[in-house]
């Protein structure tokens, strides 16, 4: 060797010697400084039942880790429970959290230096949160989903915990006696894993499997079952075979990939969040995708499977009937998704599927046959119109006329319009409008699902529209328009609304109109005041300053991309 590249090189194994020193003590030896070293993100917390089970699955992983000649390092990241914030002032938190999810593994991974990550995560923000920081970073890594949770049981029926939200409209309208209430509260959620329907958590888990970050039938997995603790530790001997093929998530993730996550979002009745979700894991990853996007996907892929919230079955169902690689099978067959992307393992997704029947079986419902889908078009419509110049979400399925006209009831917070339905003052016909909820505004941009299950309740979920700045829940169905942009808190004409005034939604012709001349319109934008911040100080009030409209995804690093 020429004296300056041994002098070099014996700098360097003397300048690592203090970090060496250090990872001894958590228990490598000699033999291990050669082994590539692998985060195993951890979201582990009893908050939430979506996470309590994670632990044993973090153990797993690290052992498949081992197995396939990696060294584990396991660290925790945080997550918040919507479910248990909902309907509160904390939930403004929880979209906070997707970002410092993100940047907490963004954080640890550099830090350490890690050659890749393994993420674990079970509630609605751990998943995208991890997969914006896996985008962002760019080393090798794989998503875990923590479980999907089996369904709780009350007279024959499944439950989820969008039951117990739905029961207190009813309650409150006289349907039910207190008993029943607390009966379905009694007997919703069963135990550990993420809420079983096709909420958030399931419908992104879905996604990740779709665009090949996570293992397939991973996703519809229950936490409690033993197929759960093996397919983990199979995932960590991908993941360090992913780090000796340097097989990067930017490999994986593409505009291919994600229009086949997309499309079995629509297949699948997925929730709204993921419209928000992908807009960012799409920015993070530096793959143009915009909302029109969503709208070319939707006109083309159906609505295949009968899940909740406005359908009859739970993910465990979808799982026993064939999962998500049944479903990618039938779209694959009608050339609606690529065959060609990446996964993980480093086969295509047609390799994958090759051994998948093309058709679903015949003696279950829970997934339709291609010639009789549930909906002929995807559920999620991007709107447009003067109350959303920039666009906003509805989610049509469960609705039997998606086309409303009607006076607006105005409200400047999701509390005050819960009242409102609580206490009997909303009739058939109204559109609801609750602003100020938006990403900066609220800020955190909550989620409105106690409205809009107070009002399938009560029985309005057909006759009465409601439209919002905010997000809606998973387990949200009816008329309703979330991520209407610009947000009223910057000025966008959601701001300008008045009681009485007549809205038109419309998705059948992607419409959000307010019915007012465009000249009464000025006259109140002249006298319109943005209201104060609610917050000054802590991390509501810098991520009101750094977030971006929810039409690009509501993220917090966008001065960043357009630099690019």
């Amino acid at each position: 060797m020429p004296e300056n590249l041994r002098s070099q090189t014996i700098t360097q194994g003397i300048a690592r010697s203090p970090n060496r020193a250090m990872l001894r003590a958590v228990g490598f030896e000699d033999t291990d400084f050669t082994k590539p070293i692998v985060g195993v993100a951890s979201a582990q917390s009893t908050i939430t039942p979506c996470n309590m089970g994670i632990a044993p699955l973090t153990v797993q992983a690290e052992s498949g880790i081992r197995t396939a000649g990696g060294m584990p390092q396991m660290f925790g990241t945080i997550t918040v429970s919507d479910g248990i914030s909902m309907g509160t002032e904390g939930m403004k938190y929880s979209l906070v959290s997707r970002d410092v999810i993100a940047d907490s593994i963004e954080t640890v991974c550099h830090a350490q230096s890690l050659d890749g990550v393994l993420a674990i995560g079970g509630c609605d923000k751990n998943i995208p949160g991890a997969m914006i920081a896996m985008a962002r970073m760019n080393i090798p890594a794989i998503f875990v989903y923590g479980g999907t949770s089996k369904p709780g049981h009350l007279d024959g029926k499944d439950l989820t915990v969008v039951s117990v939200f739905e029961a207190v409209g009813q309650y409150s309208t006289g349907k039910i006696e207190e008993s029943m209430l607390y009966a379905v509260e009694r007997n919703a959620c069963a135990g550990a894993g993420s809420c079983g329907g096709m909420y958030t958590a399931n419908t992104m888990s879905a996604a990740f499997e779709a665009m090949g970050m996570s293992l397939m039938y991973s996703s519809t997995m229950s936490n409690i079952d033993p197929e759960k603790a093996e397919n983990t530790a199979l995932a960590g001997k991908v993941l360090v075979e992913a780090i000796r093929n340097q097989l990067l998530p930017r490999d994986i993730i593409t505009r291919k990939s994600i229009e086949n996550a997309v499309s079995v979002v629509m297949a699948i009745g997925g929730s709204t969040n993921a419209v928000l979700h992908f807009l960012a894991i799409a920015h993070s990853a530096g793959v143009p995708w915009t909302l029109d996007d969503f709208e070319i996907i939707r006109q083309r892929v159906p609505v295949l499977c009968d899940l909740k919230p406005s359908g009859r079955y739970v993910a465990t169902d979808l799982h026993k009937a064939g999962g998500i690689p049944q479903v990618m099978k039938m779209l694959l067959k009608q050339g609606l998704i690529h065959g060609d992307c990446l996964t993980i393992t480093g086969n295509t997704i047609a390799q994958c599927l090759k051994d998948i029947s093309e058709s679903p079986c015949p003696s279950q419902e829970v997934i339709r046959p291609w010639s009789h889908p549930l909906y002929a078009t995807g559920h999620l419509a991007i709107l447009k119109g003067n109350l959303a110049l920039e666009g906003a979400v509805a989610k049509i399925t469960g609705v039997k006329n998606p086309k409303l006209t009607g006076p607006a009831r105005v409200f400047d917070s999701e509390e005050a319009c819960l009242e409102a339905i609580l206490t009997g003052k909303i009739n058939a016909g109204d559109v609801l409008v609750i602003r100020y909820e938006g990403p900066k505004g609220g800020p955190g941009m909550r989620e409105m699902l106690a409205p809009t299950s107070a009002l399938i309740g009560a029985g309005l979920g057909d006759s009465v529209g409601l439209i919002t700045d905010g997000r809606f829940s998973g387990g949200t169905y009816g008329m309703v328009v979330g991520h209407v942009a610009p947000e009223a808190f910057v000025g966008g004409a959601i701001a300008l609304v008045q009681e009485g005034d007549e809205i038109t939604i419309d998705a059948h012709a992607q419409l959000l109109h307010l019915n007012v001349p465009n000249a009464e319109l000025e006259q109140r934008r002249a006298t319109w005041q943005p209201p104060t911040p609610h917050y000054q100080r802590g991390v509501l009030a810098k991520y009101a300053k750094l977030v971006s409209t929810s039409s690009l995804g509501a993220v917090t690093d966008l001065q960043r991309f357009l630099n690019e």
